[in-house]
């Protein structure tokens, strides 16, 4: 089928009458705009409509190779490079024409005319593909040759935060009708898993791209045997160290798979945005990349595309403020490029060098991974329209993987998957009237040094889209010994992963007792259990073995006896095994805390300021779902833990060849 929809697509124009017309009125319309109070003069209109003919035909014979030989610059500048550049030939041929483009006419002119084209475009209710995918195949076929595999390859797309309810609810609604057809027309089926413990992107991926997530007791813990060093699931170097750890050289995507924008690489040396190998700036430059360039008007459009959300977010925040939405937390103008780049660039990027991927053929299995809805559910809430709107945008994003496969050379399968889900809930700083990290420091001698870090809202690259990012990390990279020498020092050190919290008394070197943390500061654990926000706090007693301690009960994990009221009734039939696992960890805190949870409202209570939480347990957080083809072969018994994710994905992977290598024979 794919190789007759490839000859079919040889065959028709690249641009239909109705797109070419778009197109040009996009750029007529575009280029008047931009010549008013712009360096950018327009002679007359016949001038204008040869040059439009005239860039046209340029680009179309062109552009394919300007992007070869400058892919590296553009690259490396992030695609500002093809506005550069696609502006610099409209100020290079306007000249010859009557034109005059100087200044930011060069910048402006291709934006001006992409707005033009989206706009258009969505009156007209137009999303033809027919071109783009027509261009990447010409360049996928001179990349692939003549041998083309003959068994399928698998796409996994991981929705990062979306729990499995809340995508239940978003078909339902309407919002997913591609998920939704997947599901009707049996080729796939739906399941819900089960997260370990710590249900945030650094623990889940390590499990499922490496099939470990050992030592991952939170997104950022301490190390006391390393002088209090702070691990943390973010930052290059932290991730980087992170993988060496975790990895035994047999992660997912070790056998000719491909990363596209996580965390962890799956011991794949074929990366784009990859934290733990984005260091390597060998390894940013990919041949995936020309899927994103081949038209030179494409990055323009994802620029407005960009600017179109940040105004949904001005909007957003507008909104909630009116209507005083609850809870709600301070976003503030630097949120709103954050949103923009996780919800807009970082889909589009991995969607084309996806599309690109499966064009060419040759890739085994791709892993990538798409942050809008985590994001926006972070700061918006998990229900709220703007988290609903990223995940429209996604939904019509796998529909264009879908279509993709239809030009492919080979089949390729289909995972849609999530690493965790999120909870909703107003923080516990704005329930109690005082941060928990200051309530902790209350509870002790006041002369005890503190140092606190409760914001876990920094995986992957929510940070790349602040302003001034330069100038903000040259003042990171001045603090960092600063940082160091205050986590040496510091005798008390409180951490949050959502609604889970650590405690570390670092004047100790060891894990501190349920008996010595009792006997040094007799009143500090019951205080925080006495805390009506607090679920159940876990701390490992010399006597009885690991305990979950609660204000009306205590749970003995190594004996399963309950004194009292049990204390983790309502967080899950598999909490008692997540709790006696992360206890095991090598750096579990001396106390570990974990807020209440509200059945009936469904919520938790973020230490950290976020609307939408995940990190410890209580409600969706822990509840994602996988998406898989129904002849895959999945156990029908419930899923827990990230690394069980991997052994499905590592087997059905080995299955396909195993078979394609029996039907050979």
């Amino acid at each position: 089928m794919n190789r007759r929809n490839i000859e079919e697509l040889k065959k028709t124009p690249g641009l239909s009458l109705k797109r070419y017309l778009i197109l040009f009125i996009a750029n007529l319309i575009g280029l008047y705009i931009i010549s008013f109070g712009l360096d950018f003069t327009i002679s007359n209109l016949f001038n204008v409509v040869l040059f439009i003919f005239f860039i046209s035909v340029f680009n179309a014979a062109l552009w394919p190779i300007i992007t070869k030989v400058f892919m590296p610059f553009l690259v490396w500048t992030f695609g500002i490079g093809s506005l550069i550049l696609n502006g610099g030939i409209f100020a290079f041929f306007g000249p010859f024409f009557g034109l005059k483009i100087t200044g930011w006419g060069i910048i402006l002119a291709p934006l001006t005319v992409a707005l033009i084209t989206v706009i258009l475009s969505t009156i007209l209710m137009m999303d033809d593909d027919g071109a783009y995918y027509q261009a990447v195949l010409r360049e996928a076929q001179i990349i692939r040759g003549e041998d083309v595999k003959k068994y399928p390859g698998v796409i996994i797309v991981e929705i990062d935060g979306l729990a499995y309810d809340v995508l239940c609810e978003a078909i339902d609604n309407g919002y997913m009708p591609t998920i939704k057809s997947m599901i009707d027309n049996k080729s796939h089926s739906l399941k819900k898993w089960e997260t370990d413990l710590s249900s945030q992107t650094g623990a889940s991926q390590a499990g499922i791209l490496h099939g470990n997530n050992e030592d991952i007791t939170a997104f950022r813990w301490i190390e006391k045997e390393n002088d209090n060093q702070m691990m943390q699931c973010s930052g290059v170097t932290k991730v980087k160290i992170l993988e060496d750890r975790i990895s035994d050289g047999n992660g997912l995507l070790v056998d000719n798979g491909a990363s596209r924008s996580n965390l962890f690489s799956g011991d794949t040396d074929n990366v784009i945005f990859t934290f733990s190998k984005i260091t390597d700036l060998r390894k940013l430059y990919n041949g995936a990349w020309f899927s994103i360039f081949s038209n030179p008007s494409d990055f323009a459009r994802i620029v407005v595309l960009v600017i179109e959300d940040m105004i949904h977010e001005i909007y957003s925040q507008l909104k909630h403020k009116i209507l005083n939405i609850q809870p709600r937390i301070s976003r503030g103008i630097t949120y709103i490029p954050t949103r923009a780049g996780t919800n807009v660039f970082m889909r589009e990027i991995n969607t084309k060098t996806l599309i690109g991927d499966i064009l060419v053929g040759d890739i085994d299995v791709a892993y990538s991974t798409y942050l809008g809805y985590d994001e926006i559910a972070h700061h918006s809430g998990v229900r709220d329209e703007d988290a609903f709107y990223a995940l429209k945008g996604m939904d019509r994003q796998i529909k264009r993987l879908l279509d993709g496969n239809n030009y492919s050379p080979r089949d390729y399968q289909f995972v849609i998957q999530s690493d965790h889900g999120q909870t909703n809930g107003a923080t516990f700083k704005q329930r109690y009237g005082q941060s928990f990290e200051d309530f902790v420091k209350s509870l002790l001698p006041q002369d005890i040094s503190l140092y606190a870090k409760m914001s876990s809202n920094e995986d992957h690259f929510a940070e790349v889209y602040v302003p001034f990012s330069d100038q903000i990390e040259k003042i990171k990279n001045r603090s960092k010994e600063d940082e160091k020498k205050e986590l040496s020092e510091s005798e008390l050190i409180v951490l949050a992963s959502g609604n889970l919290a650590m405690i570390y008394l670092t004047q100790w070197s060891h894990r501190l007792t349920y008996e010595e943390i009792n006997r040094m500061f007799p009143e500090f654990i019951h205080e925080i259990v006495n805390n009506e926000y607090i679920g159940f706090i876990l701390v490992k007693s010399s006597e009885k073995g690991d305990m979950a301690i609660a204000k009306n009960g205590t749970y003995y994990l190594d004996t399963d006896e309950i004194e009292g009221e049990n204390p983790l009734e309502g967080f899950g039939k598999n909490i008692v095994q997540h709790l006696k696992r992360s206890s095991r960890f090598k750096y579990t805190p001396d106390i570990l805390v974990n807020s209440f949870y509200d059945a009936e409202k469904d919520e938790v209570c973020a230490f950290e300021e976020l609307v939408g939480s995940h990190g410890g347990v209580g409600g969706s957080q822990s509840e994602p779902f996988i998406l898989y083809p129904s002849d895959w072969i999945v156990p029908d018994e419930e899923i827990v833990g990230a690394e069980n994710i991997y052994k499905i994905l590592k087997t059905n992977l080995e299955n396909i060849k195993e078979n394609n290598k029996m039907e050979s024979n």
